[in-house]
């Protein structure tokens, strides 16, 4: 844990007792702090009453007494609309701020010089963030994972200057930290998502950008208009940046070619690492992870040699391209934290003969923009509330089995890819959904996909299964 202790003796009200919304309330008791919380489901409440955190019905409190009211990143700050208690506490004139800001202002307080990674984008910022946390624990260092990819930043060990922290941030958890300044702040790239929760794509942007404005040094992804205008202003207020690119040459930073991985400065440029036959990064997608972990890695003075060390042995993360079987010459992978269409590109770029899983809750726009993709996909398996709107699509483009079930999917696609006469066939899950309709969290939905496939009669693991 990490004690609060720049707000001792202080009154902070905290709303949003999950997770990492408990762990706050914590860590604000244990540094001191007059903390009085709540949550809208009486059974979060009961929870932190029998974890000794003190809770009220903020409806009931005088925030003219607080100094701050903490919210979780899940609540709404602005849309579709503000939550109640964000109203009670603007009323009042008091900030509102998440545990990710709590974190800052903490390690500015005991340990400014503490390293602090911070990882964000729309796509791929978990692979890249427990990638760079593979580097420097492979390497030996003391290192503090967490944030959006799981675990609460303030269930961590406090900030140390021999201990490293590598934090992935949503844009609701950036949203939250005004103050946030990492060491080095990563920004992947940034596509249409959330938009219920920031309105417009411009707002996102602009809240995203806060992270690597506000860092020492920043690694950026210049491969969509959005970033690349970032890193532009970035330039201009004089901020070192490292660009990042998997589509073309730049003239200082990192970009990747055909799997090889080149650092250029200036007129110069030398290939640093070979990413292929590592099937934890297979794809541009993961070309553009392991440059910005690679950048990140060495301003932070982790050695080139520890770094490619590193790259080799990294295992992957579950739900993200994870290879789960091989049955035969099939192959089975588990993309479920594919979430969108934007992050479904990514698996479907990376395989050519594919029997294709896919469906659920639909995000805007369904899979239209997968259109040139589709003659990689031998055939279609539509599960969940999308089936319908997804073999339209399809229609005419994609032999369509409609599976309504993960179960019927896996089934029907394992026999007709074992049948299939190329060289690799892939069985992929790769939604290009939400999973709400049918699964309470993508994670589960990966794990009722890996559990059949393991299930199957023959079939060896290529990887752990998790």
């Amino acid at each position: 844990m990490t004690p609060i202790t720049s707000f001792a003796g202080m009154s902070v009200a905290v709303f949003g007792l999950g997770g990492s919304g408990l762990a706050t309330a914590q860590a604000l008791v244990a540094g001191g702090a007059k903390v009085l919380a709540w949550d809208d489901n009486p059974d979060s409440v009961a929870k932190a009453v029998a974890a000794g955190i003190p809770t009220q019905d903020l409806r009931n409190l005088d925030f003219s007494g607080v100094v701050a009211l903490v919210l979780s990143p899940g609540v709404p700050l602005t849309h579709p609309e503000p939550h109640w208690t964000v109203g009670l506490a603007k009323a009042a004139d008091v900030e509102i701020i998440g545990d990710i800001e709590l974190f800052c202002r903490e390690r500015r307080a005991i340990a400014p010089n503490a390293p602090f990674i911070a990882i964000t984008g729309t796509n791929g910022k978990s692979t890249t963030t427990a990638l760079i946390a593979h580097l420097f624990r492979a390497a030996g260092w003391d290192v503090q994972l967490g944030g959006n990819i799981g675990t609460a930043i303030l269930s961590l060990d406090p900030p140390a200057d021999d201990r490293i922290h590598i934090v992935e941030c949503s844009s609701f958890q950036i949203d939250l930290a005004p103050t946030i300044d990492p060491s080095v702040g990563v920004l992947l790239n940034l596509t249409e998502d959330h938009l219920d929760r920031h309105d417009t794509m411009e707002r996102y942007a602009a809240i995203k950008a806060r992270l690597v404005t506000g860092a020492a040094s920043a690694v950026i992804g210049i491969d969509d208009d959005w970033c690349a205008a970032i890193a532009s202003d970035l330039d201009k207020l004089g901020k070192p940046v490292e660009r990042i690119s998997v589509r073309r040459p730049v003239a200082n930073g990192f970009y990747a070619d055909r799997g090889h991985i080149f650092e250029a400065e200036g007129a110069f440029a030398r290939e640093m690492a070979d990413l292929n036959g590592i099937g934890s990064l297979r794809g541009d997608h993961n070309a553009q992870n392991a440059a910005a972990a690679i950048a990140a890695a060495l301003t932070i003075g982790l050695p080139e040699q520890a770094v490619l060390e590193g790259l080799k042995s990294f295992p992957g993360l579950a739900h993200r391209m994870e290879e789960v079987a091989r049955i035969g010459k099939v192959l089975f992978v588990n993309d479920s934290k594919a979430t969108n269409a934007d992050a479904a590109e990514k698996a479907l770029a990376s395989f050519d003969r594919i029997y294709w899983i896919a469906g659920g809750k639909a995000k805007t726009g369904g899979v239209t923009s997968l259109v040139s993709y589709f003659p990689k996909i031998a055939k279609a398996y539509l599960i969940g509330a999308a089936a319908d709107e997804f073999a339209v699509t399809l229609a005419g483009r994609v032999e369509t089995v409609m599976a309504g079930t993960m179960d019927a999917a896996v089934a029907a696609a394992a026999r007709d890819a074992a049948a299939d006469g190329a060289r690799e066939p892939v069985v992929l899950l790769s939604p290009a959904c939400a999973s709400y309709d049918q699964y309470r969290n993508f994670e589960i939905r990966g794990d009722h996909f890996r559990g059949l496939v393991q299930a199957l009669v023959g079939a060896e693991p290529v990887v752990e299964v998790k």
